[in-house]
């Protein structure tokens, strides 16, 4: 499949930082982009190029809708974590996707999924999703990403980082993790939905797996300061998410990581193997690389270090 043509594609997501990440780089690159969402004009991100359908997944009429004339499809469910819902919401998406005829479906699990089942909802949700997906007929790409470096590029990271040098997060300090940022799932989404050999298969993406002292040192050798890795308490991570996006969400998300700080599944998040990069002829970039690249210097304390870190 030739990535020069361009192709009509559904961004389900696409208000959000991943499947925003998503929609951005296919307009960039000459795709016409159609996205679901329930907000109004003034309360969207700014997607140059895209067009919205008013309605959300629970709706199929507005799903179909979506879905009308269409060719490709990149999903990221909302933060729910009611398997019932997520199960109607996938199967709303997989009947509007099987009637449109859609060349193939990407759907991003925003998680690894461990082989056994768990009684952690972040992972059997998108368990639901992704059987509703094979089931459906329509040809369909699986990526798993780990966990995404753009949390640390954050109000709650960021100043500490910066400042103290302080690197805060609710994964043990052993455990190998191959982070990998939002453009670098862009860059995966894109080759999903464009190389060819791919459709059936489903990729563990990220990047190089870092212990937490790995990644200290990768943000030390960004940020050009020492950084030490300090990891948080996942019930301390869950109340303050909770702040911003809900006690039901925040309990959600928080459960991989309490799932992980239990020793459930020590290599879950780790590389694999370069089979994914391999195969999507993608490859994250270092995350020292990644660093370098960020406006660190909003979270600074001191406007000198700020303006030396603007260099960056």
């Amino acid at each position: 499949m030739s990535s020069q043509i361009p192709m009509p594609v559904a961004v389900v997501g696409a208000t959000g930082f991943q499947g925003g990440a998503v929609a951005r780089l296919l307009a960039e690159r000459g795709h016409r982009v159609r996205s679901l969402t329930r907000r109004p004009d003034g309360d969207r991100p700014p997607l140059p190029g895209a067009e919205f359908t008013a309605g959300g997944l629970g709706d199929p009429a507005a799903v179909r809708r979506l879905f009308e004339g269409v060719t490709h499809a990149f999903v990221t469910m909302p933060l729910v974590y009611d398997a019932e819902l997520v199960r109607r919401y996938a199967e709303n998406l997989a009947r509007a996707a099987r009637e449109a005829g859609l060349a193939r479906l990407v759907f991003n699990a925003n998680t690894r999924v461990p082989q056994a089942p768990t009684p952690v909802p972040a992972f059997e949700t998108r368990r639901v999703a992704e059987d509703v997906f094979r089931g459906s007929g329509v040809p369909l790409v699986v990526l798993r990403p780990p966990v995404y470096l753009d949390n640390l590029f954050s109000p709650w990271n960021g100043p500490a980082l910066v400042n103290d040098g302080v690197l805060a997060y609710p994964l043990p300090e052993a455990l190998p993790t191959a982070w990998l940022s939002h453009g670098d799932l862009a860059e995966a989404a894109y080759a999903a939905l464009t190389r060819d050999g791919l459709t059936g298969r489903t990729f563990d993406i990220g990047g190089a797996a870092l212990t937490g002292a790995e990644l200290a040192a990768a943000f030390g050798r960004g940020l050009g300061r020492p950084v030490r890795y300090v990891p948080l308490r996942p019930e301390v991570f869950e109340r303050g998410l909770a702040r911003l996006a809900g006690p039901e969400a925040a309990a959600g998300v928080a459960g991989v990581y309490h799932h992980l700080a239990a020793g459930g599944d020590p290599l879950l998040f780790a590389g694999d193997g370069g089979e994914s990069a391999e195969a999507l002829g993608v490859a994250p970039a270092a995350v020292s690389e990644w660093v370098a690249r960020q406006p660190w210097h909003v979270w600074s304390n001191d406007p000198a270090q700020g303006r030396e870190e603007h260099s960056f």
